[in-house]
């Protein structure tokens, strides 16, 4: 039986083909800084739509934009690494966007992707956090 947080993204960004290589070597720089999910071995050509998966996702392109979708044949489970994927993600969104992360326990929030930041609306289900890498904090049960 997998353990984890089951979460089922879904979403739109506006993150142009050109900048795909750079956003991916973002990601990466961001996952070796954090909770020791290691990269390197993998090869220098992966998109984003190859790395997703870690990201708890399932993502396809579609031209300038990237499609978030729950791919249950991945089993995406939610870790400090696909916040990572999210956060280092927002300075390649050219446009407003939005993505919305539905936990396994009904928890949802969102990810809003302006002028190269993000922010959270709503409780991460996952941790209790109340921002990307936010400190965790005790949800009142009647909002998870």
């Amino acid at each position: 039986m997998a353990m984890g947080y089951l979460v089922r993204p879904s979403g739109r960004l506006h993150v142009p083909a050109a900048d795909d290589a750079a956003a991916v070597a973002a990601i990466k720089a961001a996952w070796a800084q954090g909770d020791g999910f290691d990269p390197d071995g993998w090869p220098p050509s992966d998109t984003l739509t190859d790395i997703a998966w870690v990201a708890a996702a399932a993502v396809e392109r579609d031209g300038d934009w990237i499609e978030f979708a729950y791919d249950d044949a991945g089993d995406p489970k939610w870790s400090d690494s696909a916040t990572a994927f999210y956060v280092a993600l927002a300075p390649f969104v050219r446009a407003e966007g939005t993505v919305e992360i539905e936990g396994e326990d009904g928890s949802t929030w969102t990810y809003t992707y302006a002028g190269g930041q993000v922010t959270q609306d709503g409780w991460n289900g996952w941790d209790g956090t109340l921002e990307p890498f936010g400190e965790p904090v005790n949800m009142p049960p009647d909002e998870r």
